[in-house]
This record gives C-alpha cells, structure tokens and sequence, in this order.
C-alpha cells in the first residue's frame, strides 16, 4: 500500500467515527434557562359560551294588540261570508261596549288601567274572542254567489265593510251602525221574497236599491270621516 492510499484510509475511518457525533449536536436543541425574575408563561384555559338559560319568554299581547287582533278577524268574516250582518253588527256592539268600558275605567285612575281593570277587560276580551270563533263557525253565512242584483250589492257593501274594519277606517260603533242597517234590508228582502213566492216585485225591487243607495253613501261617509 502506497503513502497515499494509507493517508485516504485513515481520512476515511476518522470522518465515519465523527459522524454520530456531529448528527447528535446537530439534533438535540439547546436548551436557553429562563431569565432570572422572568415570569413563566402559560396558556389560558379554553373560553365556554355558557347555554342559553332556557327559551325567551313570549310576551302577552296587550289589551290593544287584542283589540286590532279581533277587529281584523270581525273584518275577515265580514268579506269572506262567515259572519252575517246580524253576526257582525252584534259583534262590533260588544267591541263597542268594551271599549267604552276601558275609556270609563282610564278616566276614573288618571288615563290609567288597575291590575284589576286590565283582568276585568282581559276577561271580556276572552268572552268575545269566542263568541267571534262560534259565529264565524256556524251555520249562518253570506251568500257568496248571489244570482240577483240586490244580492250582488249586498255583498259587495259587506266587502267594503269589512275592508273598513281592517284598515281602521270604520270604528267599532260605525260598524255596528251599517250593520244594523244592512241587516234591516237583508231581512226585509227575505220578507218579501216569502211572501211573492221567491221573488221581488218591481216595486221591492225600487225601494231595496233605495235603500241600498243610502247604505252606501252612509259606508262612504262614514269610512271618510277621521274617526278613529
């Protein structure tokens, strides 16, 4: 063996005892020690959303949010032919006296309603609610497909009625007002047609459009005055 080969084997067998070595200093982190009165740092622990302390309460409707509620379910009858004018004109009678009742307790407590007024009207209030229910579900209903004129007119006076419910153009008394009416001519038209074997006489005929006339001139006026 040469000089120079004898020198490239011991170069060889010297790098292969250095390696793990070297690898080791290569892989093993140097550790720094905290500073002295540094202060040791730590994770928080995780934020939790606390759960919802149950579902939220639903509110009770107010005894005006109950007023407007049954108006529009009178209003709704009215035009769609589940409430009679005799049905409706009672009705708004009640509506009617309930309010006045509110306004007389409000007046007596300074514009104010008690605990015990306010149980008085929800309770008068519930009575209504049904009586509303019962007349809108009986056996009594417009006749939606009238074949006359007479009963086309009735009909399309109890529609204007009832948008003036619903809109607030017509007050509770107005209301019971144009229904008694209405229900006058109704009832008279019956009549008559029971005593002629069904139909109007050309004279009927005459005096129910007059009627009908001032009905509906009364409905204008009424659904124009401001009141509310």
């Amino acid at each position: 063996m040469t000089e120079r080969m004898k020198i490239m084997v011991m170069g060889a067998t010297l790098m292969a005892m250095l390696s793990p070595a070297v690898a080791q200093n290569a892989t093993t982190p140097t550790s720094v020690p905290p500073q002295s009165g540094a202060p040791t740092q730590t994770t928080p622990p995780p934020q939790t959303t606390p759960p919802p302390s149950g579902s939220p309460q639903t509110t009770p409707p107010t005894i005006q949010q109950r007023k407007d509620n049954q108006q529009n379910r009178i209003a709704n009858g009215a035009s769609d032919g589940q409430l009679t004018a005799s049905e409706t004109r009672n009705l708004e009678k009640k509506e009617s006296q309930v309010n006045q009742e509110e306004r007389d307790m409000k007046a007596e407590d300074n514009g104010h309603l008690t605990s015990a007024d306010k149980a008085a009207l929800q309770q008068q209030q519930n009575h209504l609610s049904n009586q509303i229910y019962q007349d809108k579900h009986n056996a009594s209903t417009q006749n939606l497909n009238p074949q006359t004129k007479v009963g086309q007119r009735a009909e399309n006076q109890q529609d204007r009625i009832g948008q003036g419910i619903k809109n607030g153009q017509l007050t509770d008394r107005q209301t019971a007002n144009l229904e008694n009416k209405e229900a006058g001519i109704n009832h008279e038209v019956a009549a008559d047609r029971q005593a002629n074997g069904g139909h109007l006489t050309q004279q009927q005929k005459a005096q129910v459009k007059n009627q009908q006339n001032n009905l509906s001139h009364q409905i204008y006026k009424d659904k124009h005055s401001g009141k509310k």
